[in-house]
């Protein structure tokens, strides 16, 4: 197999296997985070606390978070549904402008300095990489078609 077989594959494979693999990795990683905050083990605990408190108060945190991780497993399961992609991307917006918001709403709490992010950091920042992740699902999306 020449060099140019093996490309012209390799993109075809890539091309096949895009949707579906990148539907079951945005699954794992929504539901599984979510998953992980209804039972209590999640890492993200003590930043969502923070961000709660400086926002709305402390009153119903622990609703609002378990609300949170439902959200974030109802967005792993719709992704998992190419039916669902438009409504699934909004869903995420909305939870990304949330999970986002510490980088400028509790700086102290995501930024060693600026530009140089703590861990809470870090793991706020790779959203960027989901948001690209679903955008490219949403240009394999198919228009919706005009009504007659």
């Amino acid at each position: 197999m020449s060099l140019k077989q093996f490309d012209a594959r390799f993109i075809a494979f890539a091309r096949r296997w895009y949707s579906p693999a990148s539907r079951v990795a945005l699954f794992v990683i929504f539901f599984g985070f979510g998953f992980l905050k209804l039972v209590g083990l999640s890492p993200a605990d003590a930043l969502a606390e923070k961000l709660v408190g400086k926002t709305v108060g402390l009153t119903y945190f622990h609703e609002l978070f378990i609300l949170l991780a439902l959200i974030e497993c109802i967005i792993g399961i719709l992704f998992l549904i190419p039916r669902a992609t438009r409504v699934v991307i909004l869903l995420m917006f909305i939870h990304m402008l949330i999970v986002c918001s510490p980088l400028v709403l509790i700086p102290d709490a995501v930024w060693q300095v600026p530009f140089v992010p703590n861990l809470e950091g870090q793991y706020i920042i790779k959203n960027i990489a989901l948001v690209a992740l679903a955008l490219g699902l949403v240009a394999h999306t198919p228009p919706l078609k005009a009504k007659k």
